[in-house]
């Protein structure tokens, strides 16, 4: 009966949204503006039951009124209609997982308490209850195949907090004593000797058992199919802040349980899964570690009793992630980042090639796989934020439409795929994307040229891909065009093209992007007197690297940036990878000096706004802060945005509002002389 009265809902939910957009279409949609993110949703962490009939998946949003962001559950049919939502507490709800027997979904909030903790959610009715109750909270739900139980990790008590629970105000703050070389992480701040270990919970008894206990932190845990073991992955190294040598591991499921190691690879093995017979287990294993993130990995297999791990994917050349096997347990699905994509592909658990299930123009998030074979994924594309599809025969059906309303509203400007051939004659992948007409005429000159923003990604090892950019969609509403390139240091286009920067920062990938500008002036799109660059985290890197190496940018923004890289060893959570690629500094000091765009800080004249955020523990402020002194004491145009208590991602609303609207303001003010900010 449930399922009728879904079914009658979906029809008119999908009326109205068919005549909303048609009614759109009727009239001029608007532009994009940045009070626009209080509209858009976020659709995450797709889950399927295990008879296939529901999606279970996250939907976030941002409060305005409320200045934070909030997440909720919500649940699909796989057959269509209306989404029902489950959560709708002020605190966030995550991470949705079905009991095998389909009776339960479970999910983490701190709905009731400072610590994140357990819920669960009877199906036949009835609202959320919470099942865990740890002082120090938990993350990481496994469900046991038989459902009474769940593996969870739960870190150990803190010594120097014995009230978690207690408020900040009625704290006394304690100096921390560090002593590992590890010693901070972004969101994390400064880190201790607490460890996360694997827990079994009982739903029943609701009684707790400790399975690890040591000295190390352990990796989300994975049930055997007969319940009688875990699989977990971690780095469990003398010292394991000195590398990033992860091995799989199993332990059986009771207290005092030793884990028994299986692979024994030098860089990182984790993301394992049980094959449905119990006898192997897939994973992600990582490439020659001296590449550090330049690295490409492989899908592995591995036996239960032990052995030889066996290779999949070798000769690809691609990065992958989120292995698992299909129910019958002939092949592995998994995702695969090529070329500005990410696809989905299997390879068979016998070996073999591998077959892409869904390609093309596309970036696949998340997928999931149910015990019946139903298959769904989390796809984004140019004009589309993240929705969940059915997968049949190669095609996809739509099961979510959780952003299509408000995209009725917009006019989004069109994204384009071109190459660019750089200066040695290697081609390069980029993105052009132009305002959209309809939103209102373009600021353009007599001969169609458009002021031109070159937006560079982070990473270095990351990608601009054909998934929906709100960045480039922000910029190309107030009538600019947005060229963003995949240089030299990208992922998805193999090791070598990756390595390619390796103590090389600012030279071949400052080439490969100034290509995608000299093309795009090519096609008769960018005004090569109104050019525009910027970026954060390595984008901001890169944009130092290019304002003091060219004087034809005539605007700049440099968010998150590293300047003097000499001031940011011991200041960032990256050591490992400063030493692994240029270094001990006072041992290769002429190296570091020279890749750091401070050294040539006299002869950058672009008018600069630098931003950061000053918990920065990633990318420290400090980078920001010493371009913005040195280009104001040289008497250079430029400003300092810090937002208070944000780290490397800014996640306060108003400061997401505030910084679009800071890189509307600074671009235009530069770029289109002749027009007033205020009317922009």
């Amino acid at each position: 009966m449930r399922r009728v009265l879904l079914a009658v809902a979906v029809v008119s939910t999908s009326a109205f949204i068919a005549l909303s957009m048609a009614k759109a279409d009727a009239q001029s949609r608007r532009p994009l503006e940045p009070a626009d993110i209080f509209e858009l949703k976020t659709v995450s962490d797709p889950r399927i039951s295990p008879d296939g009939a529901w999606v279970a998946y996250t939907v976030s949003s941002l409060d305005k009124k409320e200045d934070n962001a909030d997440t909720d559950i919500y649940m699909a049919p796989s057959a269509g209609g209306a989404a029902v939502k489950l959560t709708s507490s002020k605190k966030p709800e995550t991470s949705p997982r079905w009991s095998p027997d389909g009776r339960y979904l479970a999910f983490l909030s701190g709905r009731d308490g400072k610590k994140t903790q357990v819920y669960l959610l009877d199906r036949r009715g009835g609202d959320a209850q919470q099942l865990t109750d740890y002082k120090t909270g938990a993350s990481a739900i496994a469900w046991s195949p038989d459902s009474s139980s769940l593996a969870l990790l739960v870190p150990d008590p803190d010594p120097d907090d014995p009230n978690p629970d207690a408020d900040a105000k009625d704290k006394k703050p304690k100096p921390h004593v560090i002593t590992r070389l590890q010693f901070m992480r972004d969101g994390d701040g400064y880190l201790n000797d607490v460890k996360r270990h694997i827990h079994v919970f009982d739903v029943a008894s609701k009684k707790d058992l400790q399975v690890t206990s040591d000295k190390f932190d352990d990796g989300s845990p994975v049930w055997s199919p007969d319940g009688s073991l875990l699989a977990f992955s971690a780095n469990r190294t003398d010292n394991p802040d000195a590398n990033e040598n992860s091995d799989v591991f199993v332990v059986e499921a009771r207290a005092g349980a030793k884990p028994r190691q299986l692979t024994t690879s030098p860089g990182s093995d984790n993301s394992p899964v049980f094959s449905p017979d119990g006898r192997s287990i897939a994973y992600v294993t990582g490439g020659d570690p001296k590449d550090i993130w330049y690295a490409t990995n492989n899908v592995a297999l591995v036996p239960v009793a032990g052995g030889a791990p066996k290779i999949l994917t070798a000769g690809l050349d691609r990065n992958v992630s989120r292995p698992q096997f299909t129910p019958d347990g002939s092949s592995i699905v998994f995702i695969i980042e090529e070329g500005g994509n990410s696809h989905l592909a299997r390879v068979a658990a016998a070996g073999g090639p591998i077959d892409r299930i869904l390609s093309g123009e596309r970036e696949i998030n998340a997928y999931d796989l149910s015990k019946t074979n139903a298959l769904v994924v989390l796809e984004t594309r140019p004009d589309q934020p993240s929705e969940i599809s059915l997968v049949d025969a190669g095609s996809t059906r739509r099961l979510t439409h959780v952003n299509d309303e408000f995209l009725a509203k917009v006019a989004l400007g069109p994204v384009e795929r071109f190459k660019a051939k750089s200066a040695d004659g290697t081609m390069i992948d980029a993105f052009l994307t132009r305002p959209n007409a309809s939103a209102g005429k373009p600021f353009d000159s007599a001969q169609g040229r458009l002021p031109t923003i070159l937006r560079i990604h982070g990473g270095p090892v990351s990608q601009y891909s054909t998934g929906f950019n709100l960045e480039w969609q922000m910029l190309a509403a107030k009538g600019f065009a947005v060229v963003a390139a995949n240089p030299r240091g990208s992922s998805g286009y193999g090791r070598d093209f990756s390595r390619a920067l390796w103590a090389a920062w600012g030279e071949k990938d400052y080439e490969d992007v100034m290509a995608a500008v000299d093309t795009a002036i090519a096609m008769g799109v960018a005004d090569p007197d109104r050019l525009g660059v910027g970026g954060w985290s390595y984008g901001g890197i890169l944009t130092d690297h290019v304002i003091s190496k060219t004087t034809r940018f005539k605007a700049a923004i440099s968010g998150a940036s590293e300047f003097n890289y000499l001031a940011n060893y011991g200041n960032d959570h990256y050591q490992r990878q400063w030493e692994a690629e240029l270094g001990l500094p006072w041992q290769n000091t002429d190296l570091w000096i020279k890749l750091s765009p401070f050294y040539r800080l006299d002869k950058i004249v672009t008018p600069t706004l630098v931003l950061g955020g000053d918990a920065d523990m990633n990318v420290p402020i400090i980078g920001g802060q010493q371009l913005y002194q040195g280009l104001k004491r040289l008497g250079r145009d430029t400003e300092l945005i810090v937002y208070p208590g944000e780290t490397h991602a800014i996640r306060r609303p108003s400061f997401q509002q505030d910084r679009f609207e800071r890189y509307i303001a600074w671009y235009s003010k530069y770029l289109k002389p002749s027009t007033k900010t205020s009317s922009q």
